[in-house]
């Protein structure tokens, strides 16, 4: 029985994909290991997944982010992305390689698959490949690596077109060089020779795609900015498949019957990490379509139905409903609209029903994939997190009313449903490369 160890940062949007492919794994009669952080023990253990937790020097809460960034925590701009990237998946890079390769010096494994963002397997992609077992990636983000044909990852810019857009991109990367990819590079070095590893030859932004065996994309070329330089072994294979848990289908909300009676469903979400501040899209979105004839459902992704009220400042819109857990296979395909700040795996979802998007983000990489919904044609992108409530009524009935973003959706639906499924992918190919070994 092949045996495969599985490595990922302690952060939530980042690992979870993870999980559910190891998950598939097991399903599919594999033995899997994974390395990632103490707080998510038992989501890793739920999934049938042997849990090795990082050690406490790399380990952190990613719900306590602020504590993490220290004194950079106030920064703002290009400095709080370097901080964050320096605190985060760079100063990491000893402690997450010194964890795997005190696993993999034991034995047993066949091949290691990571996480795209999981930079401690920096040191041994170093080595030559038959020093060391096959390593894949899984991507769970929007493509992170520097183009000639894109603007720097961080900018939330569509591509620009023809001369000027490939100027605009040249002095946009060479403006962030000094404060970002330098620094970032200098630092991995640093911490490369703390293990005896060489500097490396790439920029940070670009390690996963130029590194690891083969990476898998958790979605679609037509969500995607085209890169000429973009390897072949990197592959899109689509967005997981659904992971609804069975008891929420089976306890709908009495009010589940307002979704077929005729009405436009929006439905409004901040997804489940990025959600203790209702009042940054939820509110503005419920204030907005308050007097319009439409159905808005709301998902506080966990957090107490009550905030939405306090939240809102008094009772909610004869037209709102709000539940904290929705099944969204069954919701997905009665919406007509979904309002979001920009989850990467959520607005594939949607998209893989065919839903257009309005998408106000602003933390993460949640800028750059309300870009590429717009850059897309499958929805809006309100280059914020904090819109307006006008902006939000506006663009809404703009997605509702021209047909363009519905049909652009529904292409995308059906060429993510034209892909196998994405663990069977992954199998495939974790088993082709233990075996050309």
């Amino acid at each position: 029985m092949p045996s495969y160890l599985l490595c990922a940062p302690p952060v939530y949007g980042h690992l979870a994909p993870l999980v559910a492919v190891g998950r598939g794994l097991v399903v599919r009669g594999h033995e899997v290991t994974m390395l990632t952080g103490a707080k998510y023990h038992d989501l890793v253990a739920s999934a049938g997944i042997r849990h090795v937790p990082l050690p406490a020097s790399v380990d952190f809460d990613d719900g306590q982010m602020e504590e993490v960034l220290g004194d950079a925590g106030s920064a703002r701009g290009i400095t709080r992305v370097r901080e964050g990237m320096l605190a985060v998946f760079v100063r990491v890079i000893p402690g997450q390689y010194r964890a795997m390769r005190a696993l993999l010096d034991r034995g047993g494994f066949d091949a290691v698959l990571g996480e795209a963002a999981f930079t401690g397997l920096a040191p041994y992609l170093a080595l030559p490949p038959e020093d060391r077992l096959p390593v894949l990636g899984v991507g769970t983000t929007p493509v992170t690596m520097g183009s000639v044909d894109t603007a720097p990852f961080g900018a939330g810019l569509q591509p620009g077109r023809g001369p000027i857009g490939a100027l605009r991109n040249r002095l946009l990367t060479a403006a962030l060089r000094p404060a970002l990819t330098q620094p970032l590079r200098r630092a991995a070095d640093t911490m490369l020779a703390q293990v005896g590893a060489p500097p490396s030859p790439i920029d940070t932004f670009d390690f996963a795609y130029r590194c690891f065996d083969q990476l898998f994309q958790l979605g679609v070329a037509e969500l995607e900015y085209p890169r000429r330089e973009l390897p072949t072994s990197v592959h899109f294979v689509g967005p997981l498949r659904s992971t609804d848990d069975p008891q929420q289908a089976e306890s709908l909300p009495d009010w589940w019957r307002d979704l077929r009676l005729g009405r436009p469903v929006v439905h409004v979400t901040q997804g489940t990490i990025d959600n203790v501040d209702l009042g940054r899209l939820v509110v503005p979105a419920l204030r907005a379509l308050a007097d319009e004839d439409v159905l808005v459902v709301v998902s506080t992704g966990g957090r107490p139905v009550d905030e939405v009220e306090r939240a809102f400042g008094g009772a909610l819109p004869g037209n709102a409903r709000v539940a904290t857990h929705l099944p969204y296979d069954r919701l997905l395909p009665l919406c007509d609209v979904v309002v979001t700040n920009g989850g990467f795996g959520g607005v594939q979802r949607a998209l893989a029903h065919g839903v257009p998007l309005v998408v106000a983000g602003s933390t993460e990489d949640k800028p750059e994939v309300a870009a590429r919904v717009a850059w897309a044609g499958c929805g809006r992108d309100l280059r914020t997190g904090t819109p307006r409530a006008q902006a939000v009524g506006r663009a809404v009935a703009e997605v509702l009313t021209s047909p363009s973003f519905a049909a652009r959706s529904r292409e995308v639906a059906a060429a993510i449903a034209r892909l196998p499924d994405p663990v069977d992918v992954i199998e495939a190919a974790l088993t082709a490369a233990v075996a050309r070994r």
